[in-house]
C-alpha cells in the first residue's frame, strides 16, 4: 500500500472505531411504554416508577441505592458547567421521599 494510501485507510479506520465517536452516536435509545404504577429496572440496582401522568407532565419516581447519583438533565448540565458544582434551587424542586 502506497504510503498516502496508508494514511488514508488509518486516518478513515480510526474516525470509525467506536471509542472516537461521541457518546451519542455510540448508544442507542431504548423507547419504552409505561403506564401509571409500571416501572423499568436498569441494571438490576435503580427502579423507575410511572407515579403520576398529568397533562404533557411525567412524574417518576426512582429508587437507587445510595452511591448511585440521580439528577435532571438541567442540573447535571449545570453541575457539569458550573465551577462551583452546586446548582441554583428552583421553585419546582421537590423534596426526596423516604
Amino acid at each position: 500500500m502506497h504510503c498516502l494510501e496508508s494514511r488514508l485507510y488509518r486516518d478513515f479506520m480510526f474516525e470509525k472505531h467506536e471509542c472516537h465517536r461521541p457518546l451519542a452516536e455510540r448508544t442507542a435509545m431504548l423507547v419504552l411504554t409505561r403506564r401509571i404504577n409500571e416501572s423499568i429496572i436498569i441494571n438490576e440496582d435503580v427502579s423507575v416508577l410511572v407515579v403520576e401522568v398529568r397533562g404533557d407532565r411525567v412524574r417518576l419516581g426512582i429508587e437507587a441505592p445510595k452511591d448511585v447519583t440521580v439528577h435532571r438533565k438541567e442540573v447535571h448540565d449545570v453541575i457539569k458547567g458550573s465551577s462551583t458544582g452546586k446548582p441554583t434551587k428552583r421553585k419546582d424542586d421537590r423534596h426526596l421521599v423516604e
